[in-house]
């Protein structure tokens, strides 16, 4: 499975990053959400699930406190009348949604974000949803060297053991840090269960030879297509795994 998620493992600082897809029987939908981070509140989270939705929560509120606690604590991802998820509190427009495409959704629920006001690194905004019509997009709010918002939609293919991701930044560890470039990566979902893809994820997003461990934690959902009442969660934060 390291070998499917190649690319992901080559990426030693994505930010966070959300894939979608569709598992290898082509019977579940697949929203994978990650959170990696460098910085002591950045680090000091982790992914809880409260009435069908992932949120990111404090596990240490003072180092929280050094950070901006509006652009780190969120929904993730929800599981309403379709799946919306993104990196901040714009889930919250995504889900309440609105009918057609699903980059109209997107366009018409992030019609009033923009990236995020955290100067100067000035992090894109990723989201992501998939409607009950089984169809989904991506997209990437990020700023123009003149400050302008930089508004990318991508609608998704959902076909067996195949998914699409994108991520805050393009991956490398440095500063400044490079916003996330081009179209969705292509990502290989061979795993057959929330659990086994969760781990997958996780494993490729550990650390390489002596690089310090970025991760904070992973959630993934698998929503049946045809009936997105039948689903599984699975979310591992550092110290805990939680199955649903």
């Amino acid at each position: 499975m390291r070998r499917a998620l190649e690319h992901l493992s080559r990426m030693i600082y994505p930010g966070r990053l959300i894939a979608i897809g569709r598992d290898a029987s082509g019977d579940f939908n697949v929203v994978i959400y990650a959170l990696t981070g460098r910085s002591a509140s950045s680090q000091a989270r982790k992914l809880v699930l409260e009435q069908g939705a992932v949120w990111t929560k404090p596990t240490d509120p003072e180092a929280l406190a050094k950070g901006n606690p509006d652009l780190l604590l969120y929904p993730a991802l929800v599981l309403g009348r379709g799946i919306a998820v993104s990196n901040g509190k714009q889930t919250s427009d995504i889900d309440a949604g609105s009918p057609g495409s699903p980059v109209h959704a997107l366009d018409h629920a992030l019609k009033n974000w923009t990236y995020e006001p955290d100067a100067p690194i000035y992090t894109p905004r990723i989201s992501g949803c998939v409607l009950p019509s089984n169809r989904a997009a991506l997209s990437v709010i990020k700023r123009a060297d003149n400050g302008e918002a930089l508004r990318f939609f991508f609608e998704l293919p959902l076909i067996a053991g195949k998914g699409k991701m994108i991520s805050t930044y393009s991956g490398e560890n440095k500063d400044q840090l490079p916003s996330f470039h081009g179209e969705p990566i292509d990502l290989e979902l061979e795993e057959s269960s929330a659990a086994a893809m969760a781990e997958a994820v996780y494993a490729a997003l550990g650390p390489q030879e002596a690089e310090k461990d970025l991760r904070v934690a992973v959630a993934c959902l698998f929503a049946k297509a045809s009936d997105m009442t039948d689903h599984q969660f699975y979310l591992i934060n550092r110290t805990e795994r939680m199955r649903t």
